[in-house]
């Protein structure tokens, strides 16, 4: 009989936090935990469009503060993973640098630098990869043969690659925001599950 009280006890001391309750408690976590997710994500966006800027500006002073800053944020913040960021204009001015010493006035056979820009230009539509790569072309025709050092060669693109990972939870607020929503989870399912046993032990009592 004390057996049965307790159990009755017991429904009603979970029955005072209603289900729906916790689910509007939910509801609002959950969307404070999208929008706080949303803001770490934008926060990663304008450091990574600040890096881009910095690259089309040209200052590599610049491009490194903005990296820095960029790889600090994102792994700090979760919903932050940026992709990949490819620093096409410092390639290029990196390039450029190359082909214009390769091609310098001292060559013997003039400023083949402008020659090979000459040659090639009508050939692409635009500036590329692939117009570098002609421009190379050309140049190494003209390296001396007893010295492989002077023969041109672009710097690897894959050092102008940078990719961040984002973990997949930080203690900031969108990482505790996200945190209680599963523990009000665990509350919804903990006291439905409670509930059931407790009922079903009450029926097996009064059968018994």
């Amino acid at each position: 009989m004390a057996d049965k009280r307790q159990v009755k006890r017991s429904i009603r001391q979970l029955q005072r936090v209603k289900t729906w309750q916790l689910v509007v408690l939910l509801l609002i976590c959950g969307f404070v935990a999208a929008t706080f997710l949303r803001l770490n994500n934008v926060g990663m966006v304008d450091r990574r469009d600040a890096v881009l800027a910095a690259d089309k500006d040209g200052n590599l002073t610049a491009i490194q503060t903005r990296l820095y800053d960029l790889q600090r944020y994102v792994s700090t913040h979760m919903n932050a993973d940026m992709g990949t960021i490819y620093l096409e204009n410092q390639y290029k001015r990196d390039s450029e640098r190359i082909m214009a010493q390769a091609g310098s006035d001292d060559n013997p056979n003039g400023n083949i630098y402008k020659k090979a820009q000459d040659n090639c230009a009508p050939k692409f539509a635009s500036y590329s990869t692939a117009y570098l790569q002609c421009t190379v072309t050309y140049l190494a025709q003209f390296a001396p043969a007893d010295d492989p050092a002077s023969k041109v060669a672009l710097p690897k693109s894959d050092l102008y690659r940078h990719s961040f990972a984002s973990p997949l939870w930080t203690p900031d607020f969108a990482g505790w925001s996200v945190l209680a929503c599963v523990v009000i989870v665990f509350m919804i399912v903990a006291r439905l599950a409670g509930l059931g046993v407790l009922r079903l032990m009450l029926k097996m009592r009064h059968r018994g």
